[in-house]
């Protein structure tokens, strides 16, 4: 929504109005098709480079690593989460000013906040490094991009969850404790896709089976999946909100 206009001589300044909801939907749209359209890529046009594996056996998907390591998937890429960083540091800035708010003088919910932030700020850096330097590139510094990734973001998860769990304790609202609810589905989905991905991944480098490195990737894939849909349970918990941009019309001196 767009306000604006002019009264006596004076413009007022130009506001635009978003919906929360909206605003974390299109932060998960954009890594959600960005990764869907480089797997598609890979799949069709690169497929023996993206497949390929170290020990040559036969494998029929590409691992997201591989698929956005690539051209011009890696550019599709670090576009949708260039895009998808500056919204999700909001995203994690609101949740930390209202669980501030709920939890004023609660512990250990309060200190848990801080940690909270600092977790969802932290998977959100891993995200960026594994994204910015490919495997290609430098493969320890990909990989190391990757763990605090996944480590931040289970450790994200789970102090969400023990949040949510007090919030939905006192709170009379049916959208409260549906949040609560799928947050823990999502969160134990992710943990054991991780534990699957972790598996096929140790059993393809120590034996080279046909077919393990095809399902670590899938994994991988729903490692990603599940956490996507994760965050976007924020829908329920901000459906009322919304983000204001105002644009100022007076001249500062700097």
């Amino acid at each position: 929504m767009l306000q604006g206009s002019n009264i006596l001589g004076h413009e007022r300044p130009l506001v635009i109005r978003v919906s929360f909801a909206t605003c974390v939907l299109g932060t998960v749209c954009l890594p959600l098709l960005g990764l869907i359209t480089c797997v598609f890529i890979s799949s069709v046009f690169h497929f023996e480079d993206a497949t390929g594996t170290h020990c040559q056996v036969p494998n029929y998907l590409p691992s997201i690593s591989a698929s956005i390591s690539l051209s011009p998937e890696c550019h599709i890429w670090r576009f949708c989460i260039g895009l998808h960083s500056a919204p999700r540091i909001l995203v994690a800035f609101t949740y930390f000013k209202f669980y501030k708010t709920r939890f004023a003088s609660k512990s250990p919910e309060r200190p848990l906040s801080y940690l909270n932030l600092a977790f969802s700020i932290s998977e959100n850096l891993g995200l960026l490094l594994l994204t910015y330097v490919s495997s290609t590139e430098t493969y320890f510094v990909h990989k190391e991009g990757f763990v605090l990734f996944i480590i931040s973001s289970i450790i994200y998860m789970l102090i969400t969850c023990r949040l949510w769990k007090s919030i939905k304790k006192y709170s009379l609202s049916p959208e409260d404790a549906k949040s609560h609810h799928w947050k823990v589905r999502f969160l134990l989905m992710n943990v054991c896709f991780c534990a699957f991905a972790g598996f096929f991944y140790w059993k393809h480098n120590m034996y080279c089976e046909s077919g393990s490195y095809t399902l670590f990737a899938l994994f991988e894939y729903l490692v990603v999946f599940s956490n996507m849909a994760f965050h976007l349970t924020a829908v329920w918990d901000f459906k009322s909100r919304e983000v204001m941009v105002v644009s100022s019309t007076e001249d500062k001196d700097f």
